[in-house]
Parts: C-alpha cells; structure tokens; sequence
C-alpha cells in the first residue's frame, strides 16, 4: 500500500535519491526547509518502509566486474519446495544483482555482474549443479546505455 507523500516529502526523497551523504542542513537548505522537519519527515518515511537503507553505489568496472549478464531461466519445477531452493541459490550468490519471477515464457530472469565470459560460467555450472533447471539462456550486456537506483517521484 501506497504512502501518502507531500511535496516536501517528495524532494527530500529526490536530494536522498542523487546523494544520501549530504548533511541534513544541505537537505534542509536545498528543499526550503530547516533542519528539524527534515529529520522528522525522513524518520517518519524510514518507519514508514519508503526509505529502505542508505547504501553506497559502487563502479563495477572500477571492482574488475566488467561483464553483464541477464540470464533467462525457465523450469519444470513449480513446487514450492523447488522455489525455495533455487531462491536460497540465488541468495548465496553474490554475482546476483537482480533476479525477477516473471509471468509469460520465461519464469526468471536474472542480472548477473562477473569479471568475465568464464567467471559467467563458473556461476553457471555452480547454480546448475545446486537446482535443476530446464532452460537457461544469458545474454551478454554489450554497453549499459541507462542504469539509475533513482525511482520516478
């Protein structure tokens, strides 16, 4: 369910979204408030689960992590006890940036970063050996033209 945001609220979610560093004050300065709201309105949406963490955004190809891969999975397996193994898999797997279920032909698909086309393969035959899996097919990312953590407000 939806929260009720305001305007205020929305912009300081738009200057936490381009950088979470900054002070409250810089916050407070930048959205025409002061410091005290501020805090208030973003302790309010932490307990309130809109703002999840702060984290850092980190360059995979700075980390040598210089291949991108969306695997497409597609299984057999639909029990319950076939879903929780093959999410524990991906949970264990650090290369995992992303994984969806999906509705259609495709049952997952997967964002994958690794060093390169055998770290993919390592990966692959490590998750293959763990769940079984009836199709799998990965496509290599050839330039990442848009990449953003920031939601449309």
């Amino acid at each position: 369910m939806a929260v009720r945001l305001d305007e205020m609220d929305r912009k300081i979610l738009a200057e936490l979204q381009q950088d979470a560093s900054q002070s409250l004050d810089e916050i407070a300065r930048k959205v025409g408030s002061s410091k005290t709201p501020v805090w208030n309105r973003v302790r309010r949406m932490r307990e309130a689960g809109v703002i999840l963490r702060q984290t850092a955004l980190l360059d995979p190809e700075a980390l040598g992590l210089e291949a991108c891969f969306f695997v497409l999975i597609r299984t057999s397996e639909h029990e319950a006890e076939w879903q929780s193994k093959f999410l524990q898999a991906l949970r264990e797997r650090p290369e995992v940036m992303e994984a969806h279920r999906l509705a259609g032909d495709i049952d997952y698909i997967l964002k994958v970063r690794v060093k390169n086309a055998r770290a993919y393969d390592i990966f692959y035959q490590a998750l293959i050996s763990e769940v079984r899996i009836y199709n799998v097919t990965a496509l290599l990312s050839m330039e990442e033209i848009k990449s953003t953590t920031v939601m449309p407000l």
